[in-house]
């Protein structure tokens, strides 16, 4: 499952653009779309592309001559979006993604439904959005041109798990990008996101995947690479468990959390570390973890793979910490 992000700074701001791939690289990202809004800007996308390892997919609307553009900047990748990229004008630009081995993602957006798919669709949003990947895919394969992912997003969850359901029976051979669009911001864009995107994923439906969010690029990074992790489909950084704490808690969880959340990230990916706040649950799940804490009447008891470090009081944690997680 790749997981991808989008650049939030315009193209004209080359060297913002530049930092942004560099700081999205860092958070994992594995390929990141940008804006091309028209085709002047072709050159702006060329001066970032030379500068950047991440690779770039240009999102193109209205006009397939920007698709052109954007190849002659350098993009392997290419987003277009049926809903308004007119069928008859697509000759020449499947003609040089063809010769040049570019990707054509078909990516269908629910706000960007034109009337005649949600006609044919009977009004039925999801039915639509599959019709318009439908159609441009046809051209496509009709045109001997595979080199397809296939996309079909809408900011309401159900519609979305429904389009990609349609998509993945009718081409399980052409992979699948999936997302909730416009999820928002905060705890209620991740809910969204997650939802649409492990609802599919547990039903063996996507390739890659973004997190869309009101919210800086690198946070749809983690959070995606967290869905995964919790389906257990791939594993970036350090699974920290944590209980959610009540009144038989003997440590501020919170508070031990934010202590020892600056020292994980030397840690190798995949480690568990378990934070638990009584003898209730605490010692049977930290004991299970590479490295657990985990409360007591006195301070916290530590844990490494099933045995004990130590007991200590709160106050010597600090120190104790660090060497605790260096330790192996």
């Amino acid at each position: 499952m790749r997981v991808e992000s989008m650049l939030k700074t315009a193209l004209p701001n080359k060297e913002e653009c530049v930092a942004q791939c560099e700081r999205l690289e860092r958070a994992g990202c594995e390929l990141a779309r940008v804006a091309l809004p028209a085709v002047e800007l072709g050159e702006f996308l060329r001066w970032v592309n030379e500068r950047t390892s991440l690779p770039l997919m240009a999102d193109v609307h209205f006009d397939p001559a920007i698709a052109i553009a954007a190849m002659k900047a350098g993009c392997a990748a290419v987003r277009i979006n049926p809903g308004n990229m007119p069928l008859h004008k697509l000759t020449e630009m499947i003609a040089m993604a063809k010769g040049l081995g570019v990707v054509i993602r078909v990516g269908a957006n629910g706000g960007s439904l034109s009337a005649r798919h949600l006609d044919a669709a009977g009004g039925d949003r999801a039915t639509a959005l599959f019709l318009a990947v439908r159609e441009q895919v046809s051209l496509l394969l009709d045109r001997g041109f595979e080199n397809i992912i296939l996309s079909a997003k809408s900011s309401s969850v159900a519609e979305t798990v429904r389009g990609n359901g349609l998509i993945a029976r009718a081409w399980p051979e052409l992979p699948l990008h999936i997302g909730v669009t416009e999820a928002g911001p905060g705890d209620a864009g991740i809910v969204r996101s997650t939802a649409g995107i492990a609802a599919l994923l547990s039903q063996g439906v996507g390739d890659t995947l973004r997190v869309s969010l009101t919210d800086e690029p690198e946070r749809e990074v983690r959070v995606g690479y967290e869905i995964l992790k919790a389906l257990g489909l791939r594993s970036r950084g350090v699974e920290l468990i944590s209980c959610p704490t009540c009144g038989r808690r003997r440590a501020d969880v919170m508070k031990l959390v934010r202590l020892i959340e600056p020292m994980l990230s030397d840690l190798p990916d995949g480690t568990t570390v378990a934070v638990m706040g009584c003898e209730v649950n605490g010692p049977r799940e930290a004991k299970n973890a590479r490295f657990g804490i985990a409360g007591t009447p006195v301070g916290a008891v530590l844990f490494r793979e099933g045995v004990v470090a130590g007991e200590y009081d709160f106050e010597d944690l600090p120190t104790v910490l660090p060497a605790f997680f260096k330790e192996t």
